[in-house]
Formats: structure tokens, sequence, C-alpha cells
């Protein structure tokens, strides 16, 4: 696939999960290195990446949400739940099970790892 085609891929892409009209004024506002970027990702996040057959749009989302919430990226989180919620058929319930399965996998972990390093502290003199 070229670059023309990897973007109007991803331009379909992009506007099936985000919204046509979030699309639009999103590339619309960009100029310069922005504009840029704006083609960027439409070409290779959702031209490469969200067209593959490997995973279907639901599962992506679920994992766009997750890492958004993983990272704490509050405005790409908010933008990915309310297209999950808008364009991909999620319910409020679907989202608030996502926030749960997070709570525990990013935070626990976090906390293992954090006192196995206490622990080793501990042990070393």
């Amino acid at each position: 696939m070229d670059d023309r085609e990897r973007r109007a891929a991803g331009l379909a892409a992009r506007k099936g999960v985000l919204g046509a009209a979030h699309v639009e004024r999103a590339t619309a506002a960009a100029t310069g290195v922005a504009a840029e970027f704006q083609d960027l990702i439409t070409r290779y996040a959702w031209g490469e990446i969200w067209t593959r057959p490997g995973l279907d749009p639901r599962t992506r989302r679920i994992l766009a949400i997750g890492t958004m919430i993983a990272l704490g990226r509050t405005e790409e989180f908010q933008l990915h739940a309310r297209a999950a919620l808008k364009e991909g058929g999620f319910t409020v319930d679907d989202i608030g099970e996502i926030i749960l399965q997070q709570a525990i996998y990013c935070g626990v972990p976090a906390a293992n790892s954090a006192f196995h390093d206490l622990e080793t502290l501990r042990r070393k003199p």
C-alpha cells in the first residue's frame, strides 16, 4: 500500500472510529507541523494499525481506552470513550468495566513491583 492508499484507508478508519465531524475539525484546525502530524497519524495509526485484520474494531477500542487510562491521558481517554459510546455501540457500563479492569492491572502491578523493590532494599545493607 502506498501513502495515498494508506491515507485514504486511515481517514476512513479514523472517521469510522471517532466520527467524521471530530476528524474534520481536527484536520481543518491543524496548520504547519500540526497538519503534518495529523497526516502522519492518519496514515500510520489509522491506515496501518486500525485497518489491520488481526483485531476487530471493538477490541482495538478497548485497548485504546485502556491504554489511555494506563497512561493517564485524560483528553484522549475522553475522546475514545465518547467515540465508543457514540460510534462504537458501547454503553456506559461497558466503559465502566474497562475502567475496573484497568484499575487492577494498572495499579496492582505497580504496587507489586514497588513492594518487591522495597523488599530488595530491606535486604541490602
